[in-house]
């Protein structure tokens, strides 16, 4: 598995189903995200899909309504078990699941916030983005199971806390990012600040310092 062992966010690959499907959508365009995303309309679309989808199937948390003004308000339920594993084992395109529903992706819930990508001198690289979003308020969701061991929700200055004190093990990317949540007070001033944040590509190098070998990456990260 990769990163066995580690601490994460929900995440995992791209559909490419869910590139060019015209799924229901509230928020900002395609073409929005793309120029906030630097890729193509079908990468944003995919790109976006993918993170609401690896949410749902990680958390049991969905970025998706009725309306373009609601959100589920319960993923508890069997069906809703059933459709989430079906999209773990990929015999379902979420953008399908959307359309079975009758949902609207509420992308208006996520703001882009950093975009990572594994250091050159790594024999399997990994091209990744961060987003951040606010549990939806009322959401009933139930306890999944999947690739993770576990799953926990904490606070930021928590996670940092057990990592700096060996209770935890995390990739400096998701290190990095919990430590800039941790300068807020509320997800919703996480989310206002992403929308003014510069969405750079970090490619970590590495510096040899007394013969140990370091990760530099702070003159990529935006403030």
């Amino acid at each position: 598995a990769f990163a066995g062992g580690m601490y994460a966010f929900p995440g995992g690959t791209v559909d490419r189903r869910d590139a060019d499907h015209a799924t229901a959508w509230a928020g900002p365009s395609a073409a929005d995200w793309a120029a906030r995303l630097s890729c193509s309309e079908s990468e944003a679309r995919a790109l976006v899909c993918a993170a609401v989808r690896e949410t749902f199937e990680e958390s049991g948390v969905l970025l998706a309504g009725a309306t373009a003004a609601s959100v589920v308000d319960d993923t508890t339920g069997e069906g809703w078990e059933r459709d989430r594993a079906a999209l773990v084992d990929k015999s379902l395109a979420f953008a399908d699941l959307l359309d079975q529903r009758g949902l609207v992706l509420r992308t208006d819930l996520l703001a882009a916030w950093a975009h990572w990508i594994t250091p050159e001198f790594e024999p399997r690289r990994y091209d990744t983005r961060f987003f951040v979003a606010a549990m939806p308020p009322g959401q009933r969701t139930r306890d999944v199971s999947g690739e993770a061991d576990a799953e926990t929700w904490m606070r930021p200055q928590d996670a940092l806390a057990g990592v700096d004190g060996g209770t935890m093990a995390m990739l400096p990317p998701t290190y990095i990012t919990i430590a800039e949540m941790g300068r807020f007070d509320t997800a919703a001033d996480a989310i206002a600040a992403a929308d003014g944040r510069a969405v750079t590509t970090v490619v970590p190098g590495v510096e040899i310092i007394d013969g140990e070998g370091f990760l530099t990456v702070s003159d990529e990260l935006p403030p």
